[in-house]
């Protein structure tokens, strides 16, 4: 009878026999483990090197476009603002006065900004 059979059957084996193979397996196991787990770690630090720009670069490509508008636009803009809310409230524009606004960026989720507007129609 081999080792593997007795292994199976438990016929012929000690217990000390019985729990070095199973300490056998246990650390080959984990080796193994281990082991894949740092291929993929280095793999995972490869693509970082590779395929991740950092943000010093990504500023140089991109050409950044400065939002400098004039006292025209800026008056223009909250006129327009200021016509939106009064006929969102249903009021006349002179019984409305916006003193701050702050500019939403598109670039948000679609979540977001049905959560940004439910909140809004709450509010008013």
């Amino acid at each position: 009878m081999n080792v593997s059979e007795s292994l199976r059957t438990g016929i012929g084996v000690t217990l000390s026999e019985a729990l070095g193979f199973g300490g056998m397996t246990t650390v080959v196991g984990l080796a193994i483990v281990f082991g894949i787990l740092l291929i993929l770690m280095i793999v995972l630090y490869l693509f970082k090197l590779i395929f991740y720009k950092s943000p010093e670069k990504m500023k140089k490509e991109v050409v950044t476009e400065t939002a400098s508008a004039s006292e025209e636009d800026e008056e223009e803009l909250v006129a327009v603002l200021t016509a939106a809310v009064a006929a969102t409230l249903q009021t006349s524009a002179n019984r409305v006065r916006i003193n701050t606004y702050k500019r939403v960026h598109t670039d948000s989720p679609v979540w977001n900004r049905a959560g940004r507007k439910e909140a809004m129609e709450n509010k008013l």
